[in-house]
């Protein structure tokens, strides 16, 4: 469309005005035509929250988004942008965006009817139509919907009576436009209330003023399960007012949360090229976020955010980096034992129950870390066990034997490269066991095989200062009893 400069020019051009909800729908009906996603980079809602999100759009819904936190129900309101007309014609000026051939405001009926086909139009972008406004136990009625200004009033010199003493909140501000309000539950339940008309009928109130605003919203509400209990909760009548209630969810499985994880991590492009992950590392990675939430030490209400995965990979990384630059090494591939750089970005992320606090959130980290371990371990290897081994053969025998001889393996946190593997490859029995693995991951499933032993109890596993230490614990005893011995 020619971008009209005035009221007369823009007649000129056929425009007709839509509500935001027929633009909303109208341009996911052509998303849909032509098989377009305006929900690039939501991965995991295809066959779930994203259809309900379509089905809501078309049908002119507002919207609550209920979910445990970080489920990516910003993002996705923010995405909606992406379905709007990229720009609409506003009277020049206007407060509230008044679409010319349908103003609302005082400003924009005097303007026209003083200028008429001459009156100014500018051009609104989509990005300028978006409002986002965290609810907080002190957001006001004037915030969200506005007061009388007296201000203006003294220096326009008009009674309080006069429309054009009104100072307009956030919502009226909003017309035309796209209104998220995240966290619900926290506004308070009086503020909740004022939201009534403008979802019902569509106009505002301001301290009993007589004025009518018929606002074009498209509300997008967010808000956790979590806080209907603990800080406040959602009012039935507001509840009922909002047409379509989507509830969101965490990624269904580790393939999907790893394919999350990659593409919001913020890692620097040379630190990705020195820096090898093995797919292991990912997984095991991505499993202690699905370990957390089954945890008995976490509280479920609270949610195991998937920025708790983003934050841990983006330590993985900076560990296996420093370690290089420790050791002066241009190249490096992650290790298991980096998992012990990851524990500050797991600890800061979940919310401990009264048993976890007892444990205290670092060791309820590691134990997150070893069910990791243990359940990865099992995708890749037999379980350790007699009867396992009775069936299939004891693949772990030169292992059992090395150990049990008195042999102990120290894998230090900052070891070099070299060192690590030398380590890991004199240990007898390990190399066959990962002989059908690429040759570039090798040494982290040699580790694991190390790491899961010590899981089932095969062999012990000490962390002492910043070293682990592999050895047999029944060999140890008998070490120390022949020491005995020996000093009598």
């Amino acid at each position: 469309m020619t971008k009209a400069k005035t009221l007369g020019e823009l007649k000129a051009t056929g425009y007709r005005p839509l509500t935001i909800k027929e633009e909303l729908r109208k341009n996911l009906i052509l998303s849909l035509q032509k098989g377009t996603n305006p929900f690039e980079g939501i991965i995991g809602y295809e066959h779930t929250v994203i259809p309900d999100i379509q089905r809501a759009l078309l049908s002119k819904h507002n919207i609550l988004l209920l979910g445990l936190r970080g489920q990516a129900k910003t993002r996705i309101a923010r995405q909606m942008i992406g379905l709007l007309d990229e720009y609409i014609p506003v009277v020049a000026g206007s407060e509230i965006n008044d679409d010319p051939l349908a103003p609302l405001s005082r400003y924009a009926k005097d303007l026209i009817s003083e200028h008429g086909d001459e009156t100014p139009i500018e051009w609104l972008h989509r990005d300028r139509r978006y409002v986002e406004k965290l609810a907080t136990p002190d957001v006001t009625v004037a915030d969200l919907i506005g007061d009388l200004d007296p201000i203006k009033a003294a220096n326009l010199r008009l009674p309080y009576g006069d429309e054009r003493v009104l100072h307009f909140g956030l919502i009226p501000r909003s017309h035309r436009s796209i209104f998220v309000i995240n966290e619900l539950p926290d506004l308070q339940p009086r503020i909740q209330v004022a939201l009534f008309n403008i979802l019902q009928e569509g106009d505002i109130q301001i301290r009993g003023f007589k004025v009518r605003l018929p606002l074009d919203l498209q509300f997008i509400f967010t808000a956790n399960p979590e806080d209907y209990t603990n800080r406040g909760s959602i009012i039935t009548p507001l509840k009922d007012r909002i047409e379509s209630q989507i509830l969101t969810h965490y990624p269904n499985s580790v393939d999907i949360a790893k394919q999350i994880t990659s593409q919001e991590a913020d890692i620097n492009p040379e630190v990705r090229a020195k820096v090898h992950v093995p797919d292991l590392l990912l997984s095991i990675l991505e499993r202690i976020s699905f370990v957390a939430r089954d945890s008995e030490y976490i509280d479920d209400r609270s949610g195991v955010s998937a920025r708790m995965s983003i934050t841990a990979l983006e330590n993985l990384f900076s560990t296996a980096e420093r370690r290089t630059l420790i050791n002066n090494e241009s190249k490096t591939s992650a290790r298991i034992t980096d998992f012990w750089g990851v524990i500050p970005a797991i600890t800061g992320k979940v919310e401990l129950v009264y048993e976890g606090e007892q444990e205290g959130p670092y060791q309820v980290a590691l134990n997150l870390l070893s069910k990791s371990i243990r359940e990865e371990f099992l995708n890749y290897f037999p379980h350790p066990t007699k009867e396992e081994r009775k069936r299939e053969g004891d693949v772990y025998a030169a292992l059992r034997q090395f150990f049990s001889n008195g042999h102990e393996v120290n894998l230090p946190n900052d070891a070099s490269d070299e060192s690590y593997r030398e380590t890991l490859m004199k240990i007898p029995g390990l190399k066959a066991l990962v002989k059908q693995i690429p040759e570039e991951d090798q040494l982290a499933y040699m580790e694991l095989v190390i790491h899961g032993l010590a899981e089932f109890n095969v062999i012990n596993k000490e962390l002492t200062g910043t070293s682990l230490s592999f050895h047999d614990f029944l060999s140890n005893m008998l070490d120390d009893l022949d020491d005995e011995e020996d000093e009598d």
